[in-house]
């Protein structure tokens, strides 16, 4: 974006992450800036380049386990505000690039919302700690093998 320009943010439509759960679209935010790599001319006059921002910390929509779990996932998509940032510009034209960043949130809050799964303790069987004992015991002799009678 040139100097001196602010950063005119947009609301977009609410995100439907699955039924009965709606991002509303006051917690949804885009800016769009033109986007690097091939386009030609294109590249220098058109923004396509979109950046979504989701206002993670002021959403109602949201379990507090998922905004903390979703949180920590996208921590380095954090703004200093506390909003997450997603960037898209896949394609040239802004509408596409719009809907693979909702897309792409869409996917991060879904991620969220499973539960982790509980870790059971395991032990290891009495095999395995046999088999470790014995290396061991080997390991020992042979060392103790290797030693002279002015080591003792």
């Amino acid at each position: 974006m040139r100097p001196g320009l602010e950063l005119a943010f947009r609301t977009v439509d609410p995100l439907t992450v699955r039924p009965g759960l709606v991002i509303p679209a006051r917690h949804l935010d885009f800016v769009s800036a033109r986007a690097s790599g091939p386009g030609g001319q294109n590249v220098n006059k058109v923004e396509s380049k979109v950046d979504l921002r989701f206002d993670l910390e002021a959403t109602e929509a949201l379990p507090a386990s998922a905004k903390a779990k979703l949180r920590k996932s996208c921590a380095n998509r954090l703004d200093a505000e506390g909003r997450v940032v997603i960037v898209s510009q896949k394609t040239r034209d802004r509408p596409k690039n719009l809907e693979d960043a909702r897309e792409k949130l869409r996917r991060l809050v879904a991620a969220a919302l499973v539960p982790d799964k509980p870790r059971r303790p395991t032990r290891p069987s009495r095999g395995a700690v046999r088999r470790r004992l014995s290396d061991k015991k080997r390991q020992a002799e042979k060392k103790a093998g290797r030693r002279t009678a002015d080591d003792e």
